[in-house]
């Protein structure tokens, strides 16, 4: 009899857990945000390094851990350059909309006094901080291209340079400030 009382209240038990529980709704998201991807960065230069990197416990046939082999410093610089390039894009892109700073005849961002900055000491120097930032990382991209170039030696810096300004004037967007090679400045059309 006992047994059968239990059969009963499992029954039961089971009977009032086979309702609604609680409502739950589930959105699927299929794009990262800009900020999502600057915070977990989807930087397909790092590549193969990436995974030698990420194969840290890699053994050889005896057991023994290989060595990871190292990247070297002047692709680490030029790879570090890059992911704080993308990471500062957004900022870059704000400045050169609302005119703070511009494709220079040089190759590299130049900061422009507006209104805004002559008013918000805080705003110029955080544009003074993203435009240095910006043509640190510019720079050591620019060496990476000389230092990995065989038609480039050490001196053609400068037309590396030249070529990227002209490339950074050509992508840039209507509304934004350029450089002309005659040292005066426009608006993009």
């Amino acid at each position: 009899m006992w047994r059968i009382g239990l059969v009963c209240l499992c029954w039961a038990t089971l009977g009032a857990c086979a309702g609604k529980l609680a409502d739950v709704t589930v959105t699927v998201v299929d794009q990262k945000t800009a900020l999502e991807n600057q915070v977990l960065g989807s930087y397909e230069e790092l590549g193969e390094d990436v995974m030698l990197l990420a194969s840290v416990r890699s053994v050889d046939e005896s057991g023994k851990l290989k060595t990871v082999r190292q990247i070297p410093p002047g692709k680490m610089k030029a790879v570090r350059a890059k992911q704080r390039q993308e990471f500062n894009q957004d900022d870059v892109t704000q400045f050169k909309n609302d005119g703070s700073a511009g494709e220079g005849k040089s190759g590299y961002l130049v900061f422009l006094e507006t209104t805004k900055t002559k008013t918000d000491t805080a705003y110029k120097k955080f544009v003074q901080s993203i435009v240095t930032e910006e043509n640190e990382d510019r720079r050591a991209i620019y060496e990476r291209i000389v230092a990995t170039n065989e038609a480039f030696s050490e001196g053609d810096l400068p037309k590396v340079e030249e070529i990227s300004a002209s490339l950074n004037r050509g992508n840039a967007k209507p509304g934004e400030k350029i450089q002309l090679d005659t040292g005066t400045w426009s608006t993009k059309k």
